[in-house]
C-alpha cells in the first residue's frame, strides 16, 4: 500500500502491450488539462497527514471490516454463535492487545464496529486512538453482476456515499476502504476495467470531500491458470485506467492510499514463479509498501482464543507475533526462522467473496 503523489508519470504505465481478445492496446491517453479551477478539499492538509500516518514505516493496517455474516463464519470456526456479544468480545480482544500500535497504524472497521463499544464500555474508536491507530471504515456495498460483461462484476455503493461518509467522519473514522475486483479468467473485458477504474475514482473524490483518505483498491483476483506475465499485463492496464479516472475526478494523489494486488501467477497456474513482479517496487524510487491483513493476521489469534476468557492474553500474544512479523517484512528484516507450519499455510480460497 502506498501514498501516491507521482504515479501518473511512473514507468509502469503501459506503452505497448497485449490486451483483450485482439492482444492490442494503445498507449495511455494524455490527460487533458481542464481550464476550470477546482478548489482544494477543505480537508487537504488533514488528508495528507492521515495518509502519511497510515503508511508509516514498520506499521500496517489491521483489516477487521468483516461483515456481521462473515464474522459469524469466523466465530463458527471456533464453535461460537454469531451474536453481537461474541462479535464484541472478539473485536475487543483485537483492539486492546497491549502495544498493538507499535505494528498497526490503521484499522478498517465494519459499520457496526465503528459505533460499537468494547466489553468494558469504552468506544472502540477511542481505544484505537489511544493505541495510536487511525480508525477507518469499509464503505462499499459489495460486488454485483456487471450487465453486458463476461460474467464479471462491479462494486456498488456510490448512492448516498457522501452522507454516509460525513457521518463516519463525525464518528471518528479518518480513512475509507472500497474494494473492486478484476477477473483475469473472465477477460477482463474493457467494460469491467473502465467500470472498476471509474467507480474507484468517484469513491476517492467523494471520500476526500468528506475528510476520509480513500484506500484505492483495484484488486486483480488470484483465480486462474495464467502466468505471472499475464497478471502484470492486466495490472498495468488497470492501474493506468484507475489513475487516469482519478485525474479526471480531481483526486488529490497525496491524500490517497493505493492498495494494488501483488503480481503473481494465477493460483492454479503450473508456473510457480519464484520472483514477484511487484511493479510498485521496481526502479530507483520504490514506493513505500505497507501491509493490510485480515485472516492472515487474525487466524492464529482466533484459534488460540477459542472464545475462552482465560485465553485472551495468549490470543493477543499470537496477534502481536503476527503483526510484528509483518512489520519486519515491510522493513525488509523478516525471516521465517521459528515460524510454525500453521503460520506458513496459504489462505487462498477459490472464488472467494465477502
Amino acid at each position: 500500500m502506498a501514498s501516491a503523489a507521482a504515479l501518473l508519470k511512473s514507468s509502469f504505465l503501459p506503452k505497448k502491450s497485449e490486451w483483450g481478445a485482439s492482444r492490442q492496446v494503445a498507449a495511455p491517453r494524455p490527460v487533458t488539462v481542464s481550464m476550470v479551477v477546482v478548489r482544494a478539499s477543505t480537508y487537504a492538509d488533514e488528508l495528507v497527514k492521515t495518509a502519511k500516518t497510515v503508511a508509516s514505516p514498520g506499521r500496517g493496517i489491521l483489516a477487521m471490516d468483516e461483515s456481521n455474516a462473515t464474522c459469524g463464519k469466523r466465530l463458527a470456526s471456533i464453535g461460537l454463535e454469531n451474536t453481537e456479544a461474541n462479535r464484541q468480545a472478539y473485536r475487543t480482544l483485537l483492539v486492546t492487545a497491549p502495544g498493538l500500535g507499535q505494528y498497526i497504524s490503521g484499522a478498517i472497521l465494519f459499520e457496526e464496529t465503528l459505533y460499537q463499544s468494547a466489553v468494558d464500555g469504552r468506544k472502540i474508536v477511542d481505544i484505537l486512538a489511544e493505541q495510536g491507530i487511525v480508525p477507518g471504515i469499509k464503505v462499499d456495498k459489495g460486488l454485483v453482476p456487471l450487465a453486458g460483461s463476461n460474467n464479471e462484476s462491479w462494486c456498488q455503493g456510490l448512492d448516498g456515499l457522501a452522507a454516509r461518509e460525513a457521518a463516519y467522519y463525525q464518528a471518528g473514522a479518518r480513512f475509507a476502504k472500497w474494494r473492486t475486483v478484476v477477473s483475469i479468467p473472465n477477460g477482463p473485458s474493457e467494460l469491467a476495467v473502465k467500470e472498476a477504474a471509474w467507480g474507484l475514482a468517484r469513491y476517492a473524490a467523494i471520500s476526500q470531500d468528506n475528510g476520509l483518505v480513500p484506500i484505492v483498491e483495484p484488486e486483480i483476483l488470484l483465480d486462474g491458470e495464467h502466468g505471472i506475465e499475464r497478471t502484470f499485463e492486466v495490472a498495468q492496464k488497470v492501474w493506468a485506467e484507475t489513475f487516469y479516472a482519478m485525474a479526471e475526478n480531481n483526486v488529490m494523489f497525496e491524500g490517497i492510499l493505493l492498495k494494488p494486488s501483488m503480481v503473481t501467477p494465477g493460483a492454479e497456474s503450473k508456473d510457480k514463479a519464484t520472483q514477484n513482479l511487484n511493479a510498485m517496487n521496481q526502479g530507483p524510487n520504490p514506493w513505500h509498501v505497507s501491509f493490510s491483513y485480515a485472516r492472515a493476521l487474525q487466524n492464529t489469534c482466533l484459534k488460540t482464543w477459542g472464545g475462552a476468557p482465560e485465553n485472551v492474553k495468549a490470543a493477543q500474544d499470537a496477534l502481536l507475533l503476527r503483526a510484528k512479523a509483518n512489520s519486519l517484512a515491510q522493513l525488509g528484516k523478516y525471516t521465517s526462522d521459528g515460524e510454525t507450519a500453521e503460520a506458513k499455510e496459504g489462505m487462498f480460497v477459490k472464488n472467494y467473496s465477502y
